[in-house]
């Protein structure tokens, strides 16, 4: 079975990936980490070097081959990736579930107020400015977000209960 795990940064998905993966004795995928293990660089270096639309081109490549493979995973993605280059369509044509982990602007806000340094696109947002920020992103991804085939709500539930709720469904 393959399983992918879309949400805005801060969701959850590589924490929850990592708890399914184990659950179901499977292999756990980070989209990020096999794109910098390829290409032997940074995200945000790859970004700075060689721009977006080279860093979206090989996201996309990576993506598909993975897909393509025959092998299980657990597959937790960019929060980005599923809005560009028809990757939402070929996850939900490749996968076996495509799962949507939703969090509202406060609790986004909440999660990632406490780890900004690690995250480049937000590292020099301003506090109070945050909510904005992420308000305008959910409303330009939602519509790929909520193309998947399930949506778990994950506002004030730990990564166990949302580990449980994803295993119901899978049933």
């Amino acid at each position: 079975m393959k399983i992918v795990l879309v949400g805005y940064m801060g969701s959850g998905k590589s924490t929850i990936g990592k708890l399914l993966a184990k659950d179901l004795k499977s292999s756990f995928l980070d989209l990020d980490d096999v794109i910098e293990q390829r290409l032997g660089d940074s995200i945000s270096n790859v970004f700075k070097a060689k721009g977006e639309l080279f860093f979206r081109r090989k996201e996309h490549e990576y993506l598909n081959a993975l897909l393509m493979d025959q092998r299980q995973f657990i597959l937790s993605t960019g929060g980005g990736t599923p809005c560009y280059s028809g990757n939402m369509e070929t996850m939900l044509n490749l996968a076996d579930h495509v799962i949507y982990l939703k969090l509202s602007i406060p609790g986004l806000v909440k999660r990632l107020l406490k780890e900004k340094e690690h995250r480049p696109l937000i590292r020099d947002i301003e506090d109070k400015e945050l909510p904005e920020f992420i308000g305008k992103h959910l409303f330009e991804r939602n519509n790929f977000y909520l193309k998947a085939n399930k949506v778990i709500e994950c506002d004030n539930k730990d990564p166990n209960t949302i580990v449980d709720e994803i295993k119901e469904l899978l049933r």
